[in-house]
């Protein structure tokens, strides 16, 4: 294994601030690498050394072959395309149509970025530059580099705009499509399930250094929580997060920890004590006597945006009813109608036709992708703008301050005397979160609430929400947020129905996947549904939307099954454990002994090779369990 970056004692002081401190580590070939860190920390600064593109103020950076060597490759966050250009110039270059057209490599990027060949997501090869949304012209900035594909490529937040699909297709483009002898890549994300799907290595940026971890997110949680617990932090906050968080990950889906193969019987003794993450009979039974049986529903409920020929049906004739304590993450496309299913809910999108019905005790807080609701605080200082709205809320069944809850999302110490005005994207996003839950509401309504926030403050969000009694509602394109936070999922498709996900964001990639025909148009808000014999219509009738694709999930046999399965494998490797104890103990017995050590030796290591065949089998029954 190459080294192609090479970073020597590097050191970069902005300020006052260090933002690399004597910074030594290295690309090699065949990394895959996740970057992570608080907003602020350094990350972008290190890619942007790595590229050449910042000169450290001490050590030094080196590559492969020096100047006339490896390509390096940057996605920075800020448009470089020249608005003059058009598509086909912006990604492909001057490339002739029959070698790009021929290449299955460039193909596969065009169509898992921009619709195709024909460009449908952004529109045709041939439009201008110009007139794209930020968004488009992000993707079309990460086609354009991953069609040239240099030796080490180096992506800063890749999944910014990128909807659930695209960031799945990226992930899988980065992890298996694109490795190759001699190349590597370098991704700072705050993605968690892409970091967890994409990553090898994992590099966290912290006052100033740079540590290593193997393995993607899952295995980052785990080091982290173990190396706070080895040095006696564990009544830390961060480290109570930390293990709060590997908590949900060992019960979780095994995709989120099956790519770095750590112990089990690690994990369980470091989680022993540590309680599921939230209670939800007894937070849907807090819920319940707040908001009583009716939350909001929406009955026979038609949404239209835009005036004829150019309308656009949003949701067709459903029906939906909310629960109270209910958690519910919404998923689809860029341009489905997400936020206008938010609106609708809230009722700031008139239905054209149904009707909308609100329980009467019903407080709808509304998160929505906006932050200019802080305008008129400019000049505040962060805590100022927290107590306006209370000075005390409760929260999982305990009183705590403002202070306190702006503490928990990540405004510590001396960050709530900062103006509002100086507050970086990141922590303005926090503040607006923030501000919202104190108000205390018991619907709470989240459009992509993760933009803009780091990996430690969504940990933080979702150990709050955890203890928030009420109705949630999310739209958001981070899978991981989506698992953590919610109790099942539902997609708009772009048919004017909402369908029910059992299978999750995995049944949701499925049907995407089997759309090989774009939808029928549907029918003018005033045409009549199609029924069936009884006359009912077949649309979602009440309750969760009725999903009316096949689903995959197991079935409850199958679960039981799965679930004896991996109780029969945990007795065994505790067994395990106690027969490697007993080795280990023969071995020191029998040090000077070379023969006896040999064929100790050799039991040990398949009493390895068994251990990992175990793992391995209990991992695909905690798959069917789910």
């Amino acid at each position: 294994m190459a080294n192609l970056i090479s970073l020597d004692t590097v050191s970069l002081v902005f300020g006052t601030t260090h933002v690399l401190d004597d910074v030594s580590i290295g690309v090699l070939t065949g990394d895959r690498i996740g970057v992570v860190g608080v907003n602020g920390g350094g990350k972008t600064t290190l890619l942007r050394v790595m590229a050449g593109l910042q000169e450290p103020d001490g050590g030094r950076m080196t590559r492969q072959g020096g100047e006339g060597g490896i390509r390096v490759g940057m996605l920075a966050q800020d448009d470089t395309l020249d608005p003059a250009w058009t598509v086909r110039e912006a990604v492909l270059r001057d490339r002739p149509e029959h070698v790009w057209a021929g290449d299955p490599r460039i193909r596969d990027v065009l169509t898992g970025l921009l619709g195709g060949i024909e460009g449908q997501g952004v529109g045709g090869l041939d439009e201008p530059v110009g007139p794209k949304s930020g968004g488009e012209r992000r993707r079309l900035a990460l086609a354009r580099l991953l069609v040239d594909d240099p030796e080490v490529l180096l992506l800063d937040e890749p999944t910014n705009h990128l909807d659930v699909e695209g960031v799945a297709w990226l992930a899988d483009h980065l992890a298996n499509q694109r490795p190759r002898p001699g190349n590597a890549t370098v991704a700072i994300t705050h993605d968690r399930w892409f970091l967890d799907a994409y990553a090898t290595l994992t590099w966290e940026v912290e006052s100033g250094g740079v540590t290593a971890f193997e393995g993607g997110y899952a295995a980052y949680v785990l080091a982290r929580a173990e190396r706070d617990r080895l040095a006696s932090v564990v009544a830390d906050r961060r480290a109570n997060l930390m293990r709060k968080e590997l908590a949900w990950l060992r019960r979780g889906p095994p995709a989120r920890t099956s790519k770095p193969k750590f112990r089990i019987d690690a994990a369980n003794a470091l989680i022993a004590d540590e309680p599921d993450a939230r209670n939800t009979a007894q937070l849907t039974a807090f819920a319940t006597t707040r908001l009583g049986k009716d939350v909001i529903d929406l009955e026979d409920a038609t949404v239209v945006l835009g005036e004829p020929p150019e309308e656009r049906t949003i949701l067709h004739r459903v029906t939906w009813r909310l629960a109270p304590g209910e958690r519910v993450g919404i998923v689809g496309v860029n341009g489905a109608g997400k936020s206008t299913l938010l609106r609708a809910l809230t009722g700031e999108q008139a239905l054209a036709a149904g009707r909308r019905k609100v329980g009467k005790t019903v407080h709808i807080a509304h998160l929505t992708q906006e932050v200019g609701e802080l305008e008129r605080f400019e000049s505040w200082r962060v805590i100022e703008a927290i107590e306006d709205v209370r000075q005390w809320t409760t929260l999982g069944g305990k009183e705590i301050s403002a202070g306190q809850l702006a503490t928990r999302l990540g405004f510590a110490g001396g960050r709530q005397q900062a103006r509002v005005g100086d507050l970086s994207g990141g922590e303005r996003r926090r503040l607006q979160l923030t501000r919202l839950l104190l108000t205390e509401p018991n619907v709470l309504i989240l459009d992509e609430p993760t933009n803009d926030l780091d990996i430690e403050t969504l940990t933080s969000l979702e150990d709050v929400l955890d203890g928030w009694a009420g109705t949630l509602i999310a739209v958001s394109h981070d899978r991981y947020l989506l698992e953590r936070a919610c109790d099942h999922e539902l997609a708009l498709l772009g048919d004017g129905r909402l369908r029910d996900l059992p299978g999750g964001v995995d049944e949701y990639l499925r049907l995407r996947r089997s759309v090989t025909s774009p939808p029928e148009r549907l029918p003018s808000h005033g045409a009549v549904t199609p029924t069936d014999p009884s006359g009912a219509s077949t649309g979602p009738a009440s309750g969760i939307p009725s999903n009316d694709a096949a689903s995959d999930a197991p079935s409850a046999a199958e679960q039981r099954d799965a679930r004896k399965v991996m109780a029969r494998i945990e007795k065994q490797l505790t067994r395990l454990d106690e027969r490697e104890k007993r080795l280990h103990v023969e071995m020191v017995e029998q040090a000077t002994d070379p023969a006896a050590l040999a064929d100790l030796g050799a039991r040990l290591q398949a009493l390895v090779s068994e251990r990992e065949q175990l793992e391995s089998e209990w991992l695909d029954a905690a798959e069917v369990v789910g």
